[in-house]
């Protein structure tokens, strides 16, 4: 009863900022498709070119994982609302936790963004953090999209990998509204339980001028205990809550002004510890605040955008055995942005744009202040040109500028051909960047949390961004029941920062590590989709990925990366009501390092269903991991992450 208290309590205020037309369409009916399917696209897209695009015709390695989908499945966070599409993996990042990786790029390397906004980042600078997973429940979620590549032309530092954006839902000319719950229960007795409820409503106050826009969640996860010490935890025990409610004011028929406050609460425990020191209790209690006034106008000539956004990242840590403490930690961005867009003749649209950001970070650790800024500056340009009626040229760049860096230049060119309708070519090229962080930089952080108390880290101020230079070259074709896709990609990475193990270290018994640009990489592969409606109540969909990752210092492959990794989906309609589908994950072996062993490939196999009781309700019903693969709860001398093993599902969601 406290929880749901709490839930009521979290609910706060506001809507997407994304420029457009005043009103969103009404609400699209569900779709029976498959969970995560890439294959079948929204009609528009907006991440590869910040402005609204047939998804057809992007100019980007993208995929589109439906909302609607999300809601019938269960999805505790952003990682298992993008696993199974191409070209992604979940990297362990320690301690049970996941983050994105696209391409066999570090999670650190992928940016999040919200409605376009970017989220604060703790990846790079909190150990085993993924804390950027939690800002928008499935029920608030409209669609996810997810950019391959770098993408620092249009969105700077951090998309150094590719860009995972998050589209809420609108509020429309009428009221509409869900409610959803699901458990999803372990088969085993070392518990790892899910349990979660949220709501979204959204309506006009005002018909045609005032829009409001409110959701909320609750969510609870049991630890998942150490099969081989029942002691300790594999994954630890998560009670996130999540609120959000918002205005959107149209004037008149030609601006639009959003006004949101989001907010979150996410507590963590764990038990750490095992053959060389005593069992000690680990908290983490983390708060989120994102902040955004935006206004967007559409005029004769063209179409402006100006943002105003925070987001704050708060984490405070505590362990039972009183050791040496990476946090307290408060993460803020401040973000001032415009943009505005026009048609220059015939061929060319043109968008330009400025921003401004404030970086702050709160850390004991990084200085002996406590606390360490910096502003950042960018420009950008984009000319989206039509060379006739079958070929179009996208070029951008963008101008960032660092205090400790000065300039980075990300320029972007992308070529569509389409000699049909249904086959589109495309090229493209680009460079990325990702600056160091405030802590990397900084010459008087030190950490001495590293290494299970062993180490001491410390910043490097001689650090230089890392880059990326990547191409690919791809193919899409669809029509009737048909629709596949073949991209190559290539991506030479230079100045990898990774923590340096020094010859001596200045303290007696424990060991020195330092930030170095060290590592040059080369990522490349293939990535193959492909579905087929085999038949009206049948339709299969599917994907496969190989990746060559090596470091190209050492001239080994890069660990903890599938050469082969392949998703499907088989889903079935027998009744009107009634759907089913059967889901596969394939990861291939991974290399770890010259003296170890690989470890072994998997297969996960999950299946699903759902039923509509009438036009308002439907059951949602499964079993996740049919063949009880519980790696490394089974094996931790091989595998990174444990699984939960099997686990059976069910849910309902009401809509109105």
């Amino acid at each position: 009863m406290n929880a749901r208290r709490d839930v009521a309590a979290t609910c706060l205020v506001a809507l997407t900022a994304l420029g457009g037309t005043a009103w969103a369409e009404e609400p699209v009916p569900e779709r029976h498709a498959s969970p995560t399917s890439p294959i079948t696209l929204p009609s528009i897209v907006v991440t590869a070119t910040a402005s609204e695009r047939d998804a057809a015709a992007a100019p980007a390695s993208i995929s589109v994982i439906d909302g609607e989908s999300l809601r019938r499945q269960p999805v505790n966070d952003l990682a298992d609302a993008v696993r199974g599409s191409v070209g992604i993996s979940l990297e362990n990042t320690g301690l049970g936790r996941r983050g994105i990786s696209i391409r066999g790029m570090s999670s650190e390397h992928t940016l999040i963004l919200v409605d376009g906004q970017r989220i604060t980042s703790s990846a790079s600078s909190i150990a085993h953090s993924d804390f950027e997973q939690g800002w928008v429940p499935t029920e608030a979620i409209e669609r996810v999209e997810v950019v391959r590549g770098p993408m620092s032309s249009l969105y700077g530092s951090e998309a150094l990998g590719g860009v995972v954006n998050i589209i809420t839902r609108s509020s429309t000319d009428r009221w509409h509204g869900s409610v959803s719950s699901y458990a999803l229960l372990n088969e085993h007795d070392l518990d790892g339980n899910q349990y979660k409820g949220g709501f979204y409503l959204g309506g006009p106050l005002v018909p045609g001028r005032l829009g409001l826009n409110v959701w909320g969640e609750y969510r609870h996860r049991d630890a998942l205990r150490d099969a081989g010490n029942t002691a300790l935890t594999a994954i630890d025990e998560q009670r996130v809550k999540t609120g959000h409610l918002g205005l959107t004011w149209t004037p008149d028929d030609y601006q639009r002004i959003d006004l949101s406050v989001t907010a979150g609460e996410e507590d963590q425990e764990g038990f750490r510890g095992g053959t060389s020191g005593p069992i000690y209790k680990a908290e983490n209690d983390v708060q989120r605040r994102r902040y955004s006034v935006s206004h967007a106008g559409e005029w004769g000539w063209g179409d402006t955008q100006v943002r105003l956004y925070q987001t704050t990242l708060e984490r405070k840590v505590s362990r039972s055995d009183g050791a040496d403490l990476s946090g307290p930690n408060r993460f803020t961005d401040t973000v001032l942005d415009g943009r505005v867009g026009f048609a220059a003749g015939n061929s060319h649209k043109l968008t330009l744009g400025a921003e401004t950001r404030r970086e702050s970070l709160e850390d004991p650790n990084v200085n002996r202040s406590g606390k360490k800024e910096q502003t950042h500056y960018a420009l950008f340009a984009q000319d989206e040109i039509v060379l006739g009626e079958k070929w179009e040229l996208v070029l951008g760049s963008r101008f960032d500028h660092h205090e400790d860096f000065g300039w980075e230049t990300s320029p972007r060119a992308y070529l569509l051909f389409h000699p049909t309708d249904e086959l589109t070519f495309k090229a493209g090229m680009g460079r990325g960047f990702k600056a160091p962080t405030l802590k990397q930089l900084s010459p008087e952080f030190e950490s001495r949390a590293a290494m299970g108390g062993r180490g001491i880290i410390r910043g490097n101020p001689d650090l230089q961004p890392e880059t990326n230079q990547s191409f690919e070259l791809g193919v899409a074709y669809a029509r009737g029941p048909w629709s596949g896709g073949a991209t190559f990609f290539h991506n030479d990475v230079r100045n990898l920062i990774e923590t340096v193990r020094q010859p001596t270290c200045f303290e007696p018994g424990r060991v020195c590590l330092e930030y170095e640009n060290v590592a040059k990489a080369r990522l490349q592969g293939l990535e193959l989709t492909a579905g087929l409606d085999l038949t009206e109540q049948w339709r299969l969909d599917a994907n496969y990925t190989y990746l060559e990752a090596r470091n190209q210092t050492t001239d080994e492959r890069l660990p903890d990366r599938s050469r082969h990794s392949a998703n499907a989906t088989l889903a079935w309609a027998p009744l009107e009501q009634l759907t089913t589908r059967m889901r596969v994950e394939y990861s291939g072996s991974q290399y770890r390092s010259a003296t170890e062993r690989e470890r072994p490939d998997y297969t996960l196999l999950h299946w699903y269903g759902d039923y509509a009781l009438n036009r308002s309700f439907s059951l949602h019903f499964g079993i996740e991991n049919l063949t009880d693969e519980r790696l490394a709860n089974d094996d931790a001398s091989v595998y990174g992450r444990a699984d939960e093993g099997r686990r059976y599902f069910a849910g309902l969601t009401g809509r109105f």
